[in-house]
């Protein structure tokens, strides 16, 4: 009995103290979650009993009975990172930085004073959680659906704020919570999305995909090469589009068919003629619907476009002749100085209402000639008819230094 009272006794003036003042330790918080690599703080207060003075403070981390326990400023994993606080009020304060997943333990204020046996320790301590953020969302949203992305914690943060990120900007709407709400999912909203708490934007989460599935959508037609398209040419239609999935079936029609003529994301069209000119439309479609692009065929008929129309008289025609007298001339390699003035140079042109392949192959279908002279750097031309016609043209030069004489128009045709 007396034994017992004892001991009751020993640990009351232990508690208490040897002046009748209780020890205590209070912390604001017993456990505390915190984002990796965020600071955090750890405050409480203490009281001690009257007439003991308190030497030393510091902080352990996991307590273990009948161990000495170890400063944590000493520890080499905290250096650099844990800062001790203490006020005038008896509060302390434990500053952690850079928090890890390995900070996960029980931290503990411990007082030493100066009497040898009174001394305190704050248990249990103050159970640090770490977390970092991760974004939920659907690993598929189909178009015109419903989709919620939640940004999650392994522990419960104080009071958080959380900001919403889609390819690396800021979203300020539709966000309840830690959850963003996509009401109506378009294909607009597929992309690289994250979070983050507010004060503490550095420490975004890992950014998610979201997909979004929709039918094809910004159809459209290319030909290839581009330009006249030219008879006995040949064409390549390529039909792109924006789906997702990606387009599957490929269909080509012409417009007034009933059948298609081709498939194939690519459609080509070998030694095109004139009756390939028309409308054509791809259909393109996915899983999830079916749209449709449109290019119009053009087909220029060979002999028009390789014509070459000589119109207003001799005026185009002159400016033909006067590039190639030059170009003769020089072909020569004489020496412009050494030239005589009375050189002079004459041409016939033969005009004809005839294509220029025609015109080649008959010689009397009713073409005109006109001569052409040019002498002493100055061009006359004498034209038996006026109108706009095709052109066939034959140069002959002769120099008045060996008596030659001008080839009268008709022997000069005869010579081409």
């Amino acid at each position: 009995m007396s034994s017992r009272l004892c001991n009751q006794l020993f640990h009351a003036s232990y508690v208490s103290g040897a002046f009748g003042t209780e020890w205590s330790v209070k912390y604001n918080q017993q456990e505390i979650c915190a984002l990796k690599g965020s600071t955090v703080f750890i405050n409480g207060t203490f009281t001690h009993p009257g007439g003991l003075t308190v030497n030393e403070t510091f902080w352990i981390i996991d307590p273990v009975p009948k161990v000495k326990p170890t400063d944590l400023s000493k520890n080499p994993d905290y250096s650099g990172r844990a800062k001790y606080f203490t006020g005038e009020q008896k509060q302390f304060s434990l500053k952690l930085s850079d928090v890890m997943k390995e900070d996960e333990k029980q931290y503990c204020f411990r007082i030493i004073s100066n009497v040898h046996k009174d001394k305190w320790m704050g248990k249990p301590g103050v159970q640090l959680n770490v977390t970092e953020l991760h974004v939920e969302t659907p690993e598929e949203v189909t178009e015109g659906e419903t989709a919620d992305l939640t940004c999650r914690t392994t522990c419960s943060l104080t009071d958080p704020t959380f900001i919403w990120y889609k390819n690396g900007h800021s979203l300020t709407t539709k966000i309840k919570n830690n959850q963003l709400h996509l009401q109506t999912v378009s294909s607009e909203d597929a992309g690289s999305y994250s979070c983050a708490v507010r004060g503490y934007e550095h420490l975004n989460s890992t950014a998610h995909n979201l997909r979004v599935r929709y039918p094809p959508k910004s159809v459209s037609v290319s030909i290839s090469p581009s330009g006249e398209i030219v008879e006995g040419s040949s064409v390549t239609l390529t039909c792109s589009s924006d789906a997702n999935p990606p387009v599957k079936n490929y269909t080509w029609f012409k417009e007034g068919g009933t059948s298609p003529v081709g498939s194939g994301q690519n459609y080509s069209i070998i030694s095109i003629t004139a009756d390939h000119t028309g409308l054509y439309y791809c259909e393109v479609q996915n899983e999830h619907g079916a749209q449709n692009g449109t290019v119009m065929v053009t087909v220029q008929n060979r002999v028009s476009a390789v014509w070459i129309a000589v119109g207003g008289g001799s005026f185009v025609l002159i400016n033909v002749l006067i590039c190639i007298c030059v170009m003769k001339k020089g072909a020569t390699g004489t020496d412009h100085r050494k030239i005589k003035q009375d050189d002079v140079l004459y041409t016939t042109v033969t005009h004809s209402r005839s294509s220029p392949v025609q015109a080649a192959a008959s010689s009397d279908s009713g073409a005109a000639d006109a001569t052409v002279r040019i002498q002493n750097d100055v061009l006359t031309s004498t034209d038996q008819q006026g109108e706009p016609q095709y052109a066939s043209v034959t140069f002959h030069h002769h120099t008045a230094a060996t008596g030659a004489q001008p080839v009268p128009p008709a022997a000069s045709r005869g010579r081409q």
